[in-house]
């Protein structure tokens, strides 16, 4: 049977961004800039990178902006063409998405990531999807996801970025029970989320970025609680294992946490010394700092 191609991504934006209050009291947290763009833009920029055509956001209550931000808004553009800020206006058109290729769903009640997931079935129906979560912005010379969705096509199955991570971090993570280590790709017999120290099987851990097969639905929709009690994507994907070729990836990039504070700060240097506009005086402020 032809594997099928990869198409579609959910992107679960329905947190509350407690952690950045008062800034997300009345803004979505996935609405905070890294240097002039937004983070949900970053995801959905390398999202399209991989050739993703359908984007599906898994929002809640006051989250409507995060749509509004993909929508034309006519009149800021007829504003900036009469002002001539053509720079402008070509920075904002280059960032259109297509008619028709950016959905949501509500998630009503916050009952986990599995359940986020699971809010976007109909949307996902019978085909392979991606996982984004906007929190985890990724720096990478080829997009993340593009590197899972061609590890998808050599192994036929799912496929999670990973990371190492020190020991005593494992407990913050979904955790690989690894069957075999290839160096890039890694061989899956088992998933652990968040588990105590002491009882994790490796320090390979799961980060935001995920390609899935649609039966994972199906587990999903047993809404059988775990970690935390909520419902846990890493559960479910767990029982994929064994009926489906199952593999973490070793990415080529680097990681940034912005759903903490101190990642949120880090990414705003390192994105700004990667613009060359911005480079030179980025280096004069650290300076001064230093």
């Amino acid at each position: 049977m032809p594997l099928k191609p990869l198409k579609k991504a959910v992107l679960p934006v329905a947190g509350l961004g407690t952690r950045f209050l008062p800034a997300t009291k009345t803004m979505a947290k996935e609405m905070l800039p890294i240097v002039d763009k937004p983070l949900i833009q970053y995801a959905v920029e390398e999202a399209r990178a991989a050739g993703i055509e359908q984007i599906c956001l898994i929002t809640g209550r006051g989250k409507t902006m995060l749509v509004d931000h993909f929508d034309i808004a006519y009149e800021l553009e007829k504003t900036l063409a009469e002002r001539g800020k053509e720079k402008e206006l070509a920075a904002l058109r280059a960032d259109a998405v297509l008619p028709g290729s950016v959905f949501s769903v509500r998630q009503q009640v916050p009952m986990g990531l599995g359940h986020a997931i699971w809010c976007a079935r109909a949307f996902i129906a019978d085909d392979p999807f991606a996982i984004l979560l906007p929190d985890d912005l990724m720096q990478c010379e080829v997009s993340c996801t593009a590197q899972l969705a061609d590890a998808y096509r050599e192994t036929g199955g799912n496929v999670v970025a990973i990371e190492e991570v020190p020991r005593d971090r494992v407990n913050r993570y979904g955790v690989l029970d690894v069957a075999e280590d290839r160096g890039r790709l890694v061989s899956v017999k088992g998933l652990v989320e968040k588990p105590p120290i002491e009882k994790a099987p490796s320090n390979l851990t799961i980060i935001g970025r995920y390609v899935l097969m649609p039966e994972v639905i199906g587990h999903l929709a047993r809404m059988e609680k775990g970690a935390g009690g909520e419902v846990q994507l890493t559960d479910s994907m767990a029982k994929l294992i064994g009926t489906q070729p199952f593999h973490g990836l070793r990415y080529e990039g680097r990681r940034f946490d912005c759903g903490d504070k101190a990642g949120f700060l880090e990414a705003q240097v390192a994105f700004a010394l990667a613009r060359p506009d911005l480079a030179p005086a980025m280096r004069d402020i650290l300076k001064r700092y230093g």
